[in-house]
This record gives structure tokens, C-alpha cells and sequence, in this order.
């Protein structure tokens, strides 16, 4: 999952980043409301956490040019005011979530999850393919009752593809959605990982379930 952060608290803004990290996520970030759009010519993102009180543009003006241009991606606003007038106000320009500063990182993370939950009509908080089962909120996987232990970037990428079952992902898609800008591996970085996958999700198992679709990218789907 990538999240891209406008706050133009440097610290705050480094802190939320550093936190997101270490919770798995892919993170990018500016500091003011007019970066948000530079970045979005370069990226795709999951998930937008804004600052209100912003300059160049506020969180709320972000918001009403996003939801304006199309754009639906969840967005989180943040700020330090707390009255119902402008709770209501931040919701009403769009905004999927509203959160009062200061915070807790506990309450954040819990409030991304909720909002990176695809499609957001589902209820339950466990995607499966076949027997393939990942748990959104306690970050674990099985597969055939078996717990298989990822690391946090293996589990980016295998969420991603699993809320996209089905679908053929290409390698650009994949890497923009679980590296930020400050990755500096290797071009072939997808094809690693997805080494790294099919040994920990497949081997040993009849049915393989991340496949290769030449010249196109990768489809994680039940085998016909």
C-alpha cells in the first residue's frame, strides 16, 4: 500500500512517515497542498492523509480539486481543529475520515486500515483466493490452514495482488504501489519479490496460485 502525507509540520510529517514505514507501508511526502498534484503525475497511491492548515493550498481546497478531477482514493484529513462545524466541512468536501490532533499512531493505523479495505463494501476483514486466506488487521496469511511468515514488503505486494485477484498486474502497477521514492533497488525488484512469494505461497502445493502472464506482468488467481 503507498500513502502519500501533505503536512507542512516537518516534524510531524517525518514522524507520521517513519511510523507508517515500520507498519509496512510504502510512504511519500510533502509539505504543501500544491505538491500533492506533482506527485500524483509520477505515482498512484492507496491512501491520502492531509494536513488542513496547509500553505500554497489547504487540506480542504486538496481535497475539492481531487474529488473535482474524478479522483476517489480515501483521504484522511488531519487537524487541530476540532469543532463539529469543521468536522463537518471536511466531510462534506470529500473526506473519507477526519482526525483531531494531537493523536494516538494507534488510532491512525487502525483508521488506514479501515479505509484501505477493497472494495470499501466489504465488510470482512480477510481476503481469500482458493485457500489462500490474508488477515488485514492482524497482517497474518495462511494457506491451507498453514500460517506463512512474510516480510512486510512480501506482504505489501501479496495484499495488493490479492485485492486485485484476477486481474493481470503489470510490474510498473506492482512497484508503484508497494515502493516509495526513496527505494533505490534494482529494476528486476518485482521479480524478486514474486520469487520470494511463490516459494513461501505455492511450493508444496498442487495448485499454484501466482502466475505469469508473459509480456503483461503477474495475476494471482486460482488455477483453472
Amino acid at each position: 500500500m503507498r500513502i502519500l502525507i501533505a503536512e507542512d509540520e516537518h516534524d510531524l510529517n517525518q514522524l507520521i512517515k517513519r511510523r507508517l514505514k515500520d507498519a509496512g507501508y510504502s510512504v511519500d511526502t510533502c509539505f504543501d497542498g500544491e505538491e500533492v498534484f506533482d506527485y500524483l503525475l509520477c505515482a498512484e497511491y492507496d491512501a491520502f492523509i492531509l494536513d488542513i492548515m496547509m500553505p500554497k493550498m489547504d487540506g480542504i481546497s486538496v481535497l475539492r480539486k481531487l474529488r473535482e478531477q474524478g479522483n476517489t482514493v480515501p483521504v484522511l484529513l488531519l487537524t487541530a481543529k476540532d469543532s463539529i462545524e469543521d468536522r463537518v466541512t471536511g466531510l462534506d468536501a470529500g473526506a473519507d475520515d477526519y482526525l483531531v490532533k494531537p493523536f494516538a499512531f494507534e488510532e491512525l493505523l487502525a483508521r488506514l486500515r479501515v479505509l484501505l479495505r477493497k472494495p470499501l463494501t466489504e465488510k470482512s476483514n480477510i481476503l481469500k483466493t482458493a485457500d489462500l486466506s490474508l488477515h488485514v488487521d492482524t497482517r497474518r496469511v495462511f494457506r491451507g490452514g498453514k500460517e506463512i511468515q512474510l516480510s512486510s514488503k512480501e506482504y505489501a505486494l501479496l495484499h495488493y495482488m490479492m485485492q486485485n485477484a484476477g486481474i493481470v498486474l503489470s510490474r510498473d502497477k506492482l512497484e508503484q504501489h508497494v515502493w516509495d521514492y526513496d527505494f533505490s533497488g534494482g529494476s528486476n525488484v518485482i521479480d524478486v519479490y514474486i520469487r520470494y512469494l511463490r516459494k513461501k505461497v505455492d511450493e508444496g502445493y498442487e495448485k499454484k496460485l501466482i502466475h505469469t502472464v508473459r509480456g503483461c506482468g503477474y495475476v494471482l488467481k486460482e488455477d483453472a
